[in-house]
C-alpha cells in the first residue's frame, strides 16, 4: 500500500540454511487447507539468512534497526487478541542506522527448544514461525515464515492391554479386549469381541476413533468431540460364545499424539468407543481413552543428537542412558 507517498520502500525474504535438503511436513491451516512447511524437531538448530531488497535502488532506507525473530505461540480462537508465546527468542541483524542498497543477514538460532507439537484445532492454534522486522519511524516492514515442528517419542516400556466389558443385566454381556493402551501414529489397533450373553437383537456394531479437543480454563473451558474413524464390526445379529477379531490401521486418518496440558491451555484425547445399535434403535456406548505418540520415520543412528533426546520425552518412555546404550549395541 503507497499511502500519501509512504509505501513498503524494501521487501524482505527469510531463506533457511537447509533449504534445499530439509524434509517438508503436511499441515493444515485453519481454513482447513493443507501446505506443505520445513519440519523441525526439539532441539534442533534453527539459521538461515534474511534479505532485505531494497525496491528503488539508489534510493536510501532508514531503519530503527533490523531484528529476527523465532516464536512459539498459542492462539485460542475465543481470545483472538491473545498471542500466548512459550517460545520467544530474538537476534538483532543491524543497528538503526540505512541502507545505501540491498543487504543479507545471517542469523542462527541454536539447539532450539520446540516442546510441543505444531497444531491447528476447532478452537486453537499452536504455530512456530519465524519474524524478521525492519522497524521504521512510520510503519514496520515485516515478514513471518511459518514452520512445523513433530514431537517424537520412543517406545512406552509399560503398554498394558485394555480390557472393558459392556453389560446389561439378564440382557447382554459382552467383553472385549484390545492389544495395547498406546500406538504410534502408523500403528495397528488389534482386539477381540467377546458375546457372553446375547438376549437383546444386535443389529449393528462399530468402533469410533474419538477425538477430544479441550480449549481453555474455568468457566471458558470448551469441548469439542470429533469422529475421527468409524470401523463396522459387524452387521447382524451375534450369538452367545461368538468372538470377532478387530484390525483397526491407523495410518490412513488424520491423528496427532495426545496432547496433554499443553502450556495450561489446551489437552487433544483420543478415544475407542464401541457402539452397539439393537433392532429397536437403542444405542449403547463404551468409551476408552487411548495414548498416541509419534514415532520416528528415520533411523535413529541417522538422528541428530537433539532430536534423539527429544524423541525421550515421552509420559512412559525409556530413560535417555538406557536409550543410547541400546543404539551402540545395535
Amino acid at each position: 500500500m503507497n499511502f500519501f507517498g509512504f509505501g513498503q520502500s524494501a521487501d524482505i525474504d527469510i531463506v533457511l540454511n537447509d533449504a534445499e535438503t530439509r524434509k517438508k511436513a503436511e499441515h493444515k491451516s485453519e481454513d482447513g487447507r493443507k501446505d506443505k512447511y520445513f519440519l523441525f524437531y526439539d532441539g534442533e538448530t534453527v539459521s538461515g539468512k534474511v534479505n532485505v531488497t531494497l525496491k528503488y535502488p539508489g534510493k536510501r532506507l532508514e531503519h530503527n534497526g533490523i531484528k529476527i525473530e523465532f516464536i512459539g505461540q498459542i492462539e485460542l480462537y475465543y481470545d483472538r487478541g491473545n498471542h500466548h508465546e512459550f517460545v520467544s527468542l530474538v537476534k538483532d541483524l543491524a543497528r538503526p542506522g540505512e541502507l545505501t542498497q540491498s543487504q543479507t543477514f545471517d542469523f542462527e538460532f541454536t539447539h532450539v527448544e520446540k516442546p510441543y507439537e505444531a497444531y491447528t484445532g476447532q478452537n486453537v492454534k499452536l504455530r512456530y514461525f519465524l519474524r524478521a522486522t525492519v522497524s521504521r519511524r512510520l510503519s514496520d516492514i515485516v515478514k513471518e515464515v511459518d514452520i512445523v515442528v513433530h514431537t517424537l517419542s520412543t517406545y512406552p516400556d509399560i503398554n498394558s492391554s485394555i480390557k472393558m466389558e459392556v453389560g446389561i443385566e439378564d440382557c447382554l454381556h459382552i467383553e472385549f479386549e484390545y492389544n495395547k493402551s498406546k500406538y504410534h501414529l502408523k500403528d495397528v489397533i488389534v482386539g477381540k469381541i467377546y458375546f457372553l450373553l446375547v438376549r437383546i437383537k444386535i443389529k449393528h456394531m462399530e468402533i469410533d476413533i474419538i477425538k477430544r479437543e479441550t480449549t481453555g480454563t474455568g468457566p471458558n473451558v470448551y469441548h469439542e468431540n470429533d469422529t475421527i474413524a468409524k470401523y463396522e464390526i459387524m452387521d447382524g445379529a451375534p450369538v452367545r460364545g461368538e468372538s470377532i477379531p478387530i484390525r483397526l490401521f491407523l495410518a490412513g486418518y488424520e491423528i496427532t499424539p495426545t496432547m496433554r496440558d499443553i502450556n495450561k491451555k489446551f489437552s487433544v484425547r483420543y478415544y475407542l468407543n464401541l457402539v452397539l445399535i439393537d433392532e429397536e434403535e437403542r444405542r449403547y456406548f463404551k468409551q476408552q481413552e487411548i495414548t498416541l505418540w509419534r514415532k520416528s520415520d528415520v533411523a535413529r543412528k541417522s538422528m541428530s543428537h537433539q532430536a534423539i533426546l527429544a524423541s525421550q520425552r515421552f509420559e512412559g518412555s525409556s530413560n535417555p542412558e538406557k536409550s543410547q546404550a541400546g543404539e551402540k549395541d545395535s
